[in-house]
C-alpha cells in the first residue's frame, strides 16, 4: 500500500432516483462524463436497497449514508482506510445537517447548494483531506455570516466565543 496524502477519489451526493446532485471527482479513474454517470448509476444501484455502510465497487472503497431522498457517497481506492473515508463522510453529512437546519432533503439541498458545495470544497481538495470538523465546514461556507447556536460549536469554537465575552465585559 502506498502512503500518500491522496485518498479521496470522489464524493457524491444523489437523490433517490440515483441522480447527482452534486459530485466531485478528484482523479482520472472516470476521465468522461459518460463513465462517471455510468459508475453513480452502478453504485446506486447496489447500495439504495442494501443496509450497510461500506461496499467494494469496481475495486473502490465505498462508503455512504442514506437520510430520506438523498444518498452521500465518498469513496477511495480499494486499499484505502474505510475509517478516513467514513470520517470525510460524516463531516460532509453533518455539515450539511447544520447548514439545512438538521432538514438533509432534496429541496433543502438545492436552497443552500452553494454552501454545501463550498463544504465538499473545504472538506477534500484534489483528493486530499483538508478539514474534518462539521461546525468549521459550514462556518467557513457561510463566511462566518451565521451564527451557529452554541450547542453545534465544538468545544474550542465555544471556549473562543466565551473567552471574547469575557474580554469584552472585563475592558468596559
Amino acid at each position: 500500500m502506498d502512503n500518500t496524502l491522496y485518498t479521496v477519489k470522489g464524493m457524491c451526493i444523489l437523490d433517490n432516483d440515483g441522480k447527482a446532485i452534486i459530485c466531485k471527482y478528484f482523479d482520472e479513474t472516470w476521465p468522461t462524463i459518460k463513465e462517471k454517470r455510468a459508475f453513480e448509476k452502478g453504485l446506486f444501484q447496489k447500495t439504495h436497497r442494501a443496509n450497510a455502510e461500506i461496499i467494494m465497487f469496481d475495486g473502490i472503497t465505498c462508503v455512504y449514508r442514506s437520510n430520506v431522498d438523498l444518498f452521500f457517497y465518498v469513496f477511495g481506492s480499494a486499499e484505502e482506510n474505510e475509517l478516513i473515508l467514513a470520517s470525510v463522510l460524516d463531516a460532509l453529512f453533518e455539515a450539511t445537517a447544520i447548514l439545512t437546519k438538521d432538514n438533509i432533503e432534496k429541496a433543502a439541498l438545492f436552497d443552500r447548494m452553494d454552501a454545501i458545495t463550498m463544504v465538499m470544497d473545504e472538506l477534500v481538495d484534489g483528493g486530499i483531506i483538508l478539514e474534518t470538523d462539521a461546525g468549521v465546514l459550514a462556518q467557513q461556507a457561510t463566511g462566518g455570516r451565521e451564527e451557529m447556536p452554541l450547542g453545534e460549536k465544538t468545544l474550542s469554537q465555544a471556549l473562543n466565543v466565551a473567552g471574547g465575552i469575557l474580554r469584552k465585559s472585563l475592558l468596559t
